[in-house]
């Protein structure tokens, strides 16, 4: 991630990069629910707490449910009781793209998918969770679907 003092601990593909799948908005109406479109193209937030795998513990790989690129793993997933799933780092450099977030009165890191650009949550560093990158990546779950091994 870039962060404003450019140091670096994850890297991602450049701000405004194009990305492999695109689509009109209104395909991505047609193809996603309400909820889907407003989280994932609109960059909303589900409300903390309320989501399928805030609090799951399933083995497996987390997909953009957009597209289905595969973003993270449960082996980077961690409690951090913060009401959405919580991951480590993604699942392999150049899966996410981070953007500065301004919105809401914050100064953030935004995390999207890298092959459709549609939101997932945002980044964090330095909240003391003894994680092996300092990071934690909250995620809303209505952007993932966990895939279990025997489904793959």
């Amino acid at each position: 991630m870039n962060t404003p003092d450019n140091t670096s601990k994850t890297t991602s593909a450049p701000e405004g990069a194009a990305v492999p799948v695109e689509k009109s908005d209104a395909q991505w109406r047609e193809e996603l629910t309400p909820e889907e479109y407003r989280v994932l193209r609109q960059a909303g937030t589900e409300r903390p707490y309320t989501g399928e795998y805030w609090d799951t513990h399933t083995e497996g790989v987390y997909q953009c449910r957009a597209c289905g690129s595969q973003l993270f793993t449960s082996r980077e997933k961690f409690d951090s009781h913060c009401g959405w799933p919580s991951f480590w780092a993604p699942l392999a450099e150049g899966t996410v793209r981070y953007l500065h977030d301004r919105t809401m009165g914050m100064d953030r890191v935004e995390v999207r998918c890298a092959n459709c650009d549609s939101h997932l949550g945002h980044v964090f560093e330095g909240e003391g969770y003894g994680t092996p990158t300092d990071q934690r990546f909250c995620i809303n779950s209505v952007s993932l679907r966990l895939v279990k091994p025997e489904e793959n």
